[in-house]
C-alpha cells in the first residue's frame, strides 16, 4: 500500500491538525501512515494512534534571550546537518509516497531531506502570518495549504485550503456531552483551557474569580498537566486534560481559550461564542494577530492576558452576546480536509 509520512511538532497545534488528517486516512484505509518528530508533544499525541513513528533530534532558534540565546543559536547549523541526517535515514526506511508538513522546527529537516530524495511535499500553515519553517521550506513544497484566504499571498506556492479539523470534534451533540460530564441541559457552561500544557496566568486568573464564576456557571477548566489543585467548589470540574475535546466543546455554552489557530478554527466551526486570551512574549506574535483578524470581523471577545483581572466580567457580557451569536451562525470558513487530501491522494494512485 501507498504511504504518507507526516511531520510537525513543537507544540500541540503543529500536531493536531496532521492528527485531523491521520484519522480521516484511516478510517478510509486508503493508505499507510507514519510519523517523523521529536520526543516531544508530537510522540505523546501520535502514539495513540499506532503508527510507525521515527523520532530525530532538531534544533529550534532561541528568539530572544541576549548573548545565551546568540551562543546557543549558533549552534544550529551543525545540529540542523545531524537532524537532516536522521530525517533521511527515517525516510529511506519508511520510503513514503508523499511527505505532508505541519510546521514547527522538527518538519525544517524533514522537508529538506525529503526533496533531497525527490519526494514530493506539502505544507500547511495555520496562522494568519506564516512560520519561520514554512517559510524556509516552501521552495522545497509543491502546495503550502492556509487556513487564511489572505496568507496564501504571503507565501511561495500558496493555496487556501482552509484549517484540517478534526471529524471527532464536530461529531459531538449537546446531549450526549451533557450526560457525559452529568451537567443539567439547563446550565450555562464556561470551557476554560489554556493550551496543550495549560496557562498558568489563565489558571490563576480562574481560580482569582472561582467563587464569582461558579456562582453563575458551570466551569469546566482544563488546567495543564501537573496543574490541578485540590478544590472542591460546586459547579467546578478541573482536568489536568480532556481527551474528547468535542465533547467538551459541545458541552459548552461560552469557551474561554488561547488563540492558537488550530483552536480557533475548530471554535468557528462549531458555532460557539469564544474569549480569546492570545499568548504574548514567547512566540512570534501569531496568536495576537490571529485574535484581531477574528475579532475585527466580530466573531470573538479578545483578553489581553494583562487585562484577565476582568475575566468574570467579560464571560458575563460574551456568553449572552446575542450580536455575536448571530455573527458566527452566519459565518463559514473553509474546512481544509478535502482540499488537502485530495491533493495527497494523488501520489497514492
Amino acid at each position: 500500500m501507498k504511504k504518507i509520512l507526516f511531520t510537525g511538532g513543537g507544540s500541540a497545534g503543529h500536531v493536531i491538525p496532521n492528527i485531523a488528517l491521520i484519522e480521516q486516512i484511516l478510517s478510509a484505509g486508503d493508505a499507510d501512515v507514519c510519523y517523523m518528530g521529536t520526543g516531544g508533544i508530537e510522540k505523546t499525541l501520535i502514539a495513540e494512534w499506532k503508527i510507525p513513528y521515527h523520532q530525530i533530534e532538531c534544533p529550534k532558534l532561541i528568539r530572544g534571550g541576549g548573548r545565551e540565546a546568540l551562543k546557543k543559536n549558533l549552534h544550529i547549523p551543525a545540529e540542523f546537518a545531524r537532524a537532516k541526517k536522521q530525517a533521511l535515514e527515517g525516510l529511506r526506511a519508511f520510503q513514503p509516497n508523499v511527505v505532508f508538513s505541519k510546521g514547527g522546527y522538527v518538519a525544517l529537516p524533514v522537508v529538506f531531506a525529503a526533496k533531497k530524495l525527490g519526494i514530493p511535499c506539502f505544507a500547511h500553515e495555520s496562522d494568519y502570518s506564516v512560520g519561520l519553517a514554512n517559510r524556509l521550506s516552501a521552495r522545497k513544497c509543491l502546495s503550502v495549504f492556509t487556513s487564511f484566504p489572505e496568507t496564501a499571498a504571503r507565501v511561495k506556492n500558496g493555496k487556501y485550503s482552509g484549517a484540517p479539523l478534526r471529524r471527532s470534534v464536530l461529531s459531538a451533540t449537546k446531549a450526549e456531552a451533557r450526560k457525559k460530564f452529568g451537567i443539567p441541559f439547563h446550565e450555562k457552561v464556561v470551557l476554560i483551557f489554556g493550551g496543550g500544557s495549560g496557562s498558568e496566568a489563565i489558571n490563576q486568573a480562574v481560580r482569582k474569580h472561582l467563587k464569582t464564576l461558579t456562582e453563575r456557571y458551570v466551569v469546566l477548566h482544563v488546567c495543564g498537566k501537573g496543574n490541578l489543585q485540590r478544590c472542591n467548589v460546586k459547579n467546578y470540574r478541573q482536568f489536568e486534560f480532556i481527551s474528547d475535546m468535542g465533547m467538551a466543546y459541545a458541552c459548552a455554552d461560552l469557551i474561554v481559550s488561547r488563540a492558537g489557530s488550530g483552536t480557533v478554527f475548530e471554535i468557528l466551526a462549531l458555532k460557539k461564542p469564544s474569549i480569546l486570551i492570545p499568548l504574548e512574549g514567547q512566540t512570534r506574535g501569531d496568536q495576537k494577530e490571529n485574535a484581531a483578524y477574528f475579532s475585527e470581523k466580530g466573531l470573538c471577545v479578545t483578553l489581553p492576558q494583562a487585562q484577565l483581572e476582568k475575566l468574570p466580567e467579560t464571560i458575563a457580557d460574551a456568553i449572552e452576546n446575542k450580536p455575536l451569536l448571530q455573527r458566527l451562525k452566519d459565518s463559514g470558513y473553509n474546512q481544509g480536509n478535502e482540499i488537502i487530501l485530495r491533493e495527497l491522494r494523488k501520489f497514492l494512485q
